[in-house]
């Protein structure tokens, strides 16, 4: 990718998600704007150096930044330099799962299903997802209930190698 193109990819990752990473990282770090900025910062600077994430082509630029964000404020949060600066006897909070991250995990998810083939997204998505049985979801899909067993054990290894290269880990 020339400097040029890189520039113009990292221009339109800035105007396309700039402003909500900016609030989302606000609240993860309960509004202080000076640690926002630095989570926001890294952020970009990690999008940069990662210029995979930038082809808008191979997944969602803003999940993997949020993702990203996330981690970094979790890290502050962790590190020594940050414990040091809190002045109270119980440390704050950081923001609590609620429907932000369940959104994007879910957001995560659906793109991780989308990179699977056909016949593993059917099994995963009538087993794991509607709540079918085994049995069930052999008849619906015409197949032996082995292959419904197989299918769901590779189904679910190749979810877990596509959400990995989605930066999520365990």
């Amino acid at each position: 990718m020339t400097d040029g193109a890189e520039d113009q990819l990292m221009r339109a990752l800035h105007d396309d998600h700039a402003a909500a990473l900016w609030s989302y990282a606000l609240r993860l770090t309960g509004g202080d704007r000076a640690r926002a900025e630095d989570v926001v910062q890294e952020t970009l600077l990690r999008a940069w150096k990662h210029p995979r994430v930038l082809d808008q082509t191979q997944g969602s630029a803003r999940a993997w930044l949020f993702t990203v964000a996330r981690r970094i404020a979790i890290d502050d949060w962790r590190s020594a330099a940050h414990r040091s600066e809190v002045t109270t006897d119980s440390p704050p909070e950081l923001v609590t799962p609620d429907d932000t991250d369940r959104a994007l995990q879910g957001w995560l998810v659906a793109e991780a299903l989308k990179e699977l083939s056909v016949a593993h997204r059917e099994v995963l998505l009538l087993c794991y997802f509607q709540g079918f049985s085994v049995a069930d979801a052999a008849a619906r899909l015409g197949i032996s209930a082995g292959t419904v067993k197989s299918r769901t054990h590779y189904a679910l290894r190749a979810l877990k190698l596509a959400l990995e290269e989605k930066g999520v880990t365990r």
